[in-house]
């Protein structure tokens, strides 16, 4: 399931000096599913595991209308606007910090099989990728590396950790991705899921932030330092 591949706009919007820095990006390129799991953790929306209901995973998303409708997404993104005015940030970052949280949508779009939502209701949507792992492997890895490597590009160290962070971060995605790919489907269906799965979700998506904000912090833009809401 598309997992790093949200990362790639945190990535390359953390080049601009009017943006965010690239932990606080991390966590806005996953804040939809944050939400999401924090809500199937309090019985708020709810998934479901179905052996086979894609050839990637088991994940039945039935339920989920508030984040992973269009609307929602586009209610968390002006959240998330409105959040980084509140704490400082100017325009420009919670414009660019809002566009981030809303390609989290359109990148589901790609992979998700049909239960994507305009409204929380009615029709759904997805073009399925998960029932192509041929094309979906080799997309996240290329969205993901390409974008990493466009922030490399642009970023210098402060030392040697800002090469270290960079790489275990690297590392650090390479390998979640792995096991989310390797995880076996269960053998029958599961409903509801066990916290544990959206517990693990959200660990994950800590350790990722953590990892982002240590690199943001042992890496400034090339051409001189910027001052940013991190």
């Amino acid at each position: 399931r598309m997992f790093i591949g949200h990362y790639a706009p945190a990535f390359i919007a953390a080049t601009s000096p009017k943006a965010q820095r690239l932990g606080a990006l991390f966590v806005a390129a996953q804040l939809i599913d944050i939400a999401f799991f924090g809500f199937v953790l309090i019985g708020i929306e709810h998934m479901r595991a179905v052996p086979g209901f894609t050839a990637m995973n088991a994940m039945d998303l039935y339920d989920m209308p508030y984040t992973h409708s269009l609307i929602g997404a586009l209610g968390f993104a002006a959240a998330w606007a409105v959040g980084t005015r509140l704490l400082g940030g100017s325009w420009p970052a919670a414009a660019i910090g809002a566009a981030v949280v809303a390609s989290h949508w359109l990148l589901d779009l790609l992979v998700h099989a049909p239960d994507l939502t305009l409204l929380g209701a009615g029709p759904r949507y997805g073009l399925g990728l998960w029932n192509h792992p041929a094309i979906e492997m080799p997309l996240e890895l290329g969205l993901t590396g390409g974008a990493l490597l466009f922030y490399a590009a642009r970023t210098e160290p402060r030392g040697a950790g800002g090469r270290v962070s960079l790489a275990l971060l690297a590392a650090t995605l390479a390998g979640l991705q792995a096991f989310n790919w390797l995880e076996p489907q269960p053998a029958t269906p599961i409903n509801p899921v066990p916290a544990s799965q959206p517990l693990l979700a959200l660990v994950a998506y800590a350790l990722l932030a953590a990892l982002a904000f240590w690199v943001a912090r042992a890496r400034a833009l090339k051409g001189g330092p910027r001052v940013r809401l991190v």
